[in-house]
């Protein structure tokens, strides 16, 4: 593979990306089925289709190529088509994919993820991050006979489930009595914690939040957060959909040293195969077993949660990054993108107006505009110049196939949409923006 595509002055087409959305949005309710990979979230001028990838490289239906960054909602850690984990997934294919019986792999994989998350008994596998984050919420319901649930208030997403999407502007087809049970507090804020169980006393069932997202926990935030669900009696739940395999160690309950009642991992626990899982204490998670004499809760019992293909590519995975260092490859090759994109920030007096935030391993950055407040016209037009250019950049997260090749002429890349970003806002960003800006997902109407 070569990286002589990526040049500023090739010629790009969407023609068959923009035919096909037409179809699309006539089939599929918002042109496809993750409203963060919609239409509405990139610039007009942008790949609409991907046909195929390969390790940090995708080419769309119109045969552009792009060096991606997100990477499937940074679901993919290894990278597109990952040759160990394509073939683990095969070989498992070839034995047979879902049968009668639970299969012996199902206890390998779940031997495998434990081994990875202290403080974690049991385990049961699904196929996405909404499903599992939704049982812990009916498990943490069921032990507590609480009906109540806290969220952090500063995470984007936990659910695509009434309980969470009833706390969104998008809460149509949702009962008012569904959104009075879920309650807002802010991270790093333990007086809001405080004042949610204050108000609600004996009515929270849990508390849900990830573990960071651009900020780490101040003051020992998750510990003492954990210390007041302890003296009310709530569940302790975290999210490590993202954190989960790419912070330090593993995962943030190891990172930051604190053991949940219940986590929900995914994403890059299967390099982009479809598995989810929620693990926990066995005080909890055996209520949804058969061997016990309280009330039983229906746990998890999903046709396809444990897809022997899907068990395979995880453990592959799980493996990979136990034997070859792939999350400090993550710090590294971030860190080098962060510093890198620093320089030319401040090579373009970008200061305040354009930033990199989070850690290395999970870059995000932020677009401001002339009075340096959020701009999502300034975020549009970052990410038309960078597609000009050669690269797919809803966020700044790398995979162990970013290599310093891949960095640097990212860097390139990132420096001559920056220079456009100058000269908006100089001279107005109606001469440089090319049709309407993105949009929230979450929006009450279209």
């Amino acid at each position: 593979m070569t990286l002589a595509h990526f040049k500023i002055s090739k010629k790009q087409s969407f023609a068959q990306s923009k035919a096909l959305q037409q179809k699309s949005h006539s089939l599929i309710p918002g042109g496809c089925h993750t409203y963060a990979k919609g239409d509405d979230q990139f610039p007009e001028n942008a790949p609409g289709f991907i046909t195929r990838g390969e390790g940090c490289h995708v080419w769309d239906v119109d045969g552009n190529e792009f060096i991606e960054y997100g990477m499937g909602l940074r679901a993919i850690t290894l990278g597109h088509a990952y040759p160990a984990v394509v073939e683990a997934a095969y070989q498992q294919m070839l034995l047979g994919n879902n049968f009668t019986r639970p299969a012996n792999i199902e206890v390998e994989c779940a031997e495998t993820l434990l081994s990875w998350v202290p403080g974690a008994d049991m385990v049961k596998f699904a196929k996405d991050g909404s499903t599992v984050t939704t049982a812990a919420i009916t498990l943490a319901r069921a032990y507590t006979g609480r009906d109540m649930v806290a969220i952090c208030g500063d995470h984007p997403f936990f659910s695509y489930n009434d309980w969470f999407i009833s706390s969104t502007p998008m809460s149509a087809g949702i009962p008012q009595v569904i959104q009075d049970l879920t309650v807002k507090f802010n991270y790093n804020d333990l007086e809001s914690v405080k004042a949610l169980f204050a108000k609600h006393p004996g009515k929270i069932a849990c508390v849900i939040l990830e573990p960071a997202k651009y900020e780490d926990p101040a003051n020992s935030f998750l510990h003492q957060v954990q210390k007041l669900c302890q003296e009310n009696g709530v569940v302790f739940i975290l999210d490590e959909m993202i954190t989960g395999f790419r912070w330090s160690g593993g995962n943030a309950q190891t990172y930051y040293g604190v053991v949940p009642d219940l986590s929900a991992f995914g994403k890059s626990m299967g390099n982009g195969f479809a598995i989810s899982a929620l693990v926990g204490k066995r005080e909890l998670m055996e209520l949804g077993g058969i061997y016990h004499d309280k009330e039983r809760v229906f746990l998890l019992s999903t046709t396809h949660g444990a897809e022997n293909h899907a068990l395979a590519a995880a453990i592959a995975t799980m493996n990979i990054f136990r034997e070859e260092g792939v999350i400090e490859h993550l710090y590294q090759q971030g860190e080098r993108l962060r510093q890198r994109i620093n320089q030319a920030i401040i090579a373009n007096k970008l200061q305040g107006y354009f930033e990199v935030v989070g850690k290395p391993c999970n870059l995000v950055y932020a677009t401001r505009d002339q009075n340096q407040q959020a701009s999502q016209e300034f975020r549009t037009l970052f990410m038309q110049e960078t597609i000009k250019r050669g690269l797919i950049l809803p966020s700044l997260v790398v995979s162990y196939s970013h290599k310093n090749e891949e960095i640097d002429t990212t860097i390139d890349a990132i420096n001559e949409a920056l220079k456009v970003y100058r000269k908006a806002l100089e001279y107005g960003i109606d001469k440089y923006l090319i049709g309407r800006p993105v949009k929230p997902v979450f929006r009450k109407y279209c």
